[in-house]
């Protein structure tokens, strides 16, 4: 494929490895993500759960070793950076620890950037999503604190920018009122604070329904195409997750929530249908629009009626990337980025880390690909 270079692959991280007082008192004494991975089972012939980690093990966020090890294993295979996802909650954060730690030490020395999940934590793990833990609120004194706390990050040499424009990605745009005036005030603080402006991407995920224009026209640098995203299925769905997708838009909410937690729909979506789809689009090159990709999904550890996009073809996988490759090439050197979802999203059954039972094949996938192309 000649001398084509991409800037950036980036997968996203998740911190949930690490006991936190809010989830002891949530979910009991030393939760954490690994509570749900252990005791997911396989719902069909050669489903493959539980999902158990083989080479990093059970590990532990708040350890230095451990966070050199995945750095390390990342580099390894062609991932140039993390981008962590950001709990803020009116001051509150969660999940700090480990991004602070990799800060306040200076190691690893691996690229990495932040992506805000501004959605409220909801008991959803055990059905009750409408049960909120801790909210979201978006007043302008705490938009200025939140800046204030970000800029540590970004003022970071590792800290990923695109034009010396620190990278910040927001999941839920939607859920920000007045979203163009609240992020043309973090750039005017980002100015103010040496830097050039702020490269704001917005996730277009599968609540989004807004027209990628108009994301564009809220003033945002970038979309980043947020996979999996429902939009993106092939339209084949099992009867009983339609009976519950229905239910949801047109009975109580105690029914539908009653049949979400007692029902046994598996939503199981055709990995190879969903990809051949997506990579028969014509990818935008009039607006920076950044592909993501994912090896494998399957949040069966964390859902009574789960979503599976089981991949058993890494050949697939390495279709899609080479398709989001070409794609990102097409945009200005220094803004060709594609992001993998996820590094270790292990109860979402989408990590490139390995496991016990495909090993370091997506590894490898993703490393084949990025040296050929």
């Amino acid at each position: 494929m000649g001398t084509k270079k991409i800037d950036h692959v980036l997968a996203f991280y998740l911190p949930q490895f690490h006991p936190i007082e809010e989830n002891n008192e949530w979910w009991g004494k030393g939760f954490t993500e690994w509570t749900n991975v252990v005791k997911s089972k396989a719902r069909f012939s050669g489903h493959r759960q539980p999902q158990i980690p083989s080479d990093l093990g059970f590990y532990d966020l708040r350890l230095a070793a451990t966070r050199s090890s995945q750095a390390e294993l990342a580099r390894t295979y062609g991932i140039t950076g993390f981008c962590y996802y950001h709990y803020w909650f009116n001051g509150h954060q969660l999940l700090e620890k480990p991004l602070n730690e990799v800060l306040n030490i200076g190691e690893p020395n691996f690229p990495f950037c932040i992506c805000w999940a501004n959605e409220n934590w909801t008991r959803a793990w055990d059905g009750l999503d409408r049960k909120v833990l801790i909210k979201q609120d978006y007043t302008i004194d705490d938009s200025d604190a939140h800046f204030l706390e970000l800029i540590k990050y970004f003022k970071d040499p590792r800290y990923i920018k695109i034009d010396e424009k620190p990278l910040f990605i927001i999941y839920r745009y939607d859920h920000i009122p007045n979203v163009k005036e609240y992020f043309l005030k973090w750039r005017m603080l980002a100015k103010e604070n040496g830097f050039p402006d702020l490269y704001v991407c917005a996730a277009k995920n599968g609540f989004i329904t807004a027209s990628d224009e108009t994301i564009i026209d809220l003033g945002f640098d970038a979309i980043l195409d947020f996979q999996p995203n429902r939009n993106d299925f092939p339209i084949s769905v099992s009867f009983k997750q339609k009976i519950i997708t229905l239910a949801k838009k047109t009975l109580p909410d105690f029914i539908y929530q009653w049949l979400k937690v007692n029902g046994s729909a598996i939503n199981r979506i055709d990995y190879e249908q969903m990809v051949m789809g997506i990579t028969k689009q014509k990818w935008p090159s009039g607006y920076n629009k950044f592909p993501c990709i994912f090896p494998s999904w399957d949040n069966s550890a964390r859902r009574k009626t789960p979503t599976i996009i089981q991949n058993d073809k890494p050949a697939i996988y390495e279709d899609w990337l080479i398709f989001s490759m070409n794609s990102a090439y097409e945009y200005k050197e220094g803004q060709r980025i594609i992001f993998i979802n996820a590094w270790n999203e292990w109860a979402e059954g989408c990590h490139l880390e390995p496991d016990e039972n495909m090993g370091r094949t997506f590894l490898e996938s993703t490393k084949k690909t990025i040296d050929k192309f």
